[in-house]
């Protein structure tokens, strides 16, 4: 008797779908040339977000950098064959899950490292800034009122290489709603897990406001100058 192709893709998706792989337990990932190394950020003492919800949040950044990797060795180790395609459509889905989880993390937590600071007046960024929405303080309004879309999320900003233009915008999950073709630079996090430490889910617009004044628009800058 054989196992339908269906019912292992059910009991894969039970495996890769923010659970222990009962294969893998704490043990490293197959050393492969591909696989991703969780990054670490020298992020000092923050206003209003406290070390400790820092630290938990980044066990949970190095669990989407562990899932990641984990899902690209079970497509490597999956045989590429009608039998199996079920199987490799579903871990195909899950990667952007967990890619986009890693990727997001890395852009949110580099805004904190070295601190809160401010963009240069009469430079590209606020120029852009002033044409798209003609305040600086319009744009920071306009993605707070975003961070506090029901839901758990993303607050995204964008800058499109082609017109130069910001784009905000809100990111369902990871990879649910994501714009082609556009430069990401900021990133808020609106995942429980990144403020409950801190704040009930009834307060986190503190913790929105919180983010706003720790991070470093020199970063955001940078980003927008790429």
């Amino acid at each position: 008797m054989t196992i339908r192709s269906e019912q292992r893709a059910a009991d894969l998706w039970d495996d890769d779908g923010g659970h222990t792989p009962s294969n893998t337990g704490d043990s490293p990932m197959p050393d492969h040339p591909d696989n991703f190394v969780a990054k670490t950020f020298a992020i000092p003492e923050l206003y209003g977000i406290s070390p400790g919800n820092i630290r938990e949040h980044l066990e949970f950044y190095k669990g989407y950098v562990k899932f990641a990797n984990h899902i690209q060795n079970r497509i490597r180790e999956t045989p590429k064959d009608e039998a199996h395609a079920y199987e490799l459509a579903l871990l195909q889905r899950r990667f952007a899950y967990e890619y986009d989880g890693t990727k997001h993390h890395e852009v949110y937590f580099e805004q904190f490292v070295g601190g809160p600071g401010a963009c240069v007046q009469g430079g590209p960024f606020l120029n852009r800034v002033a044409e798209d929405f003609g305040t600086f303080e319009a744009l920071v309004d306009c993605l707070k009122e975003i961070a506090l879309t029901r839901g758990v999320g993303w607050v995204m900003l964008y800058s499109d290489p082609e017109t130069g233009r910001l784009i905000p915008h809100w990111l369902d999950e990871h990879h649910i709603g994501l714009l082609s073709g556009l430069r990401l630079i900021l990133a808020l996090d609106m995942w429980e897990h990144a403020y409950l430490c801190d704040y009930p889910a009834s307060e986190k617009k503190q913790y929105v406001e919180a983010f706003f004044d720790n991070l470093s628009w020199i970063k955001v800058e940078a980003r927008f100058g790429k």
